[in-house]
């Protein structure tokens, strides 16, 4: 699951309980061991990089 925080960029959150913790090394959520699943890593690679771009145009850098 993907939110925005107060200045508007995007946190991965997990599926199942909403924790914003994740354990790295196994990739899966701290509170209750969910594992983050590929289709959540793409969409909030994606969620990043229109959050990057709209920073960019807000600051006048090309992109």
């Amino acid at each position: 699951m993907i939110f925005r925080n107060p200045a508007g960029a995007p946190e991965l959150a997990c599926d199942e309980c909403g924790c914003r913790w994740f354990d790295r090394m196994t990739s899966a959520c701290y509170e209750c061991g969910a594992p983050v699943t590929d289709e959540a890593r793409a969409e909030f690679a994606r969620e990043l990089e229109a959050f990057a771009a709209l920073r960019a145009r807000a600051n006048g850098i090309a992109g």
